[in-house]
């Protein structure tokens, strides 16, 4: 009986080493799965992040040229422009695409490829980690890295309210003072005629109204009060 135990005992143990090394075999497996997982999780961050970015620039981007356009009148009139500005068209992207590759380093990530796209206005970005997934039980993991693609939309909040026409205020006309042609002897030379004011622009964002005045600068929307900003799924 001693003989037989002792048989038993010996025939065993390589069945102990076996699932012993099996177990372990596995649970270093499922931390190579977990570090894969958090390393496309952090991908996934640098992608938000990257993509947003570029959302928010583009949007700083468009008020500056809506509210520059208001001060030098270079859109009175137009309303295709205005409509323009206001769907989130225009701007130059970028500064944009750059903005993002900047958030994307913060986020341990580079961005591969940053795409506008004109309607409606968006940005889909793809991002590439800088770190690996590291060394792992699993062949090639530790020159893996993850990858991950977000886009981020820019949405209108404003129209033109109807009425507003945006054409400039007439200027003076210089005239002479020996007639409305101007042509006394005693007259300077007449330079050229100033060109008309930009007008007020009236408009209704999320159903409140904003009327942007070129004399008064003091009351104008934020670019959140213009467009919003938002991640698309």
């Amino acid at each position: 009986m001693r003989r037989d135990n002792r048989r038993d005992a010996g025939q065993a143990f390589p069945l102990y080493i076996v699932a012993v090394g099996g177990l372990l075999f596995l649970a270093l497996a499922f931390f190579a799965v977990g570090q894969a997982a958090a390393t496309r999780n952090g991908a996934q961050t640098a992608a938000d992040a990257a993509a947003l970015a570029a959302g928010h620039k583009y949007r700083e981007l468009l008020t500056k040229d809506l509210l520059d356009g208001l001060r030098d009148g270079r859109y009175a009139g137009d309303r295709d422009a205005w409509g323009d500005l206001l769907n989130g068209r225009g701007a130059p992207s970028a500064a944009a695409c750059a903005s993002a590759d900047w958030f994307a380093g913060r986020n341990d990530a580079g961005v591969t490829s940053c795409t506008p796209d004109s309607w409606p206005t968006s940005f889909a970005v793809t991002v590439r980690t800088r770190n690996t997934v590291g060394r792992s039980v699993i062949p090639g993991t530790d020159s893996t890295h993850a990858s991950a693609e977000a886009r981020s939309v820019v949405g209108p909040r404003c129209a033109l309210t109807p009425g507003t026409d945006a054409k400039g205020k007439d200027g003076p006309e210089g005239k002479g003072k020996d007639g409305p042609e101007g042509k006394g002897e005693d007259d300077p030379k007449p330079g050229p005629a100033p060109g008309p004011k930009p007008a007020p622009v009236t408009l209704t964002c999320d159903g409140k109204r904003w009327t942007l005045d070129p004399d008064d600068l003091h009351h104008l929307p934020d670019a959140t009060d213009l467009f919003s900003v938002r991640l698309a799924h």
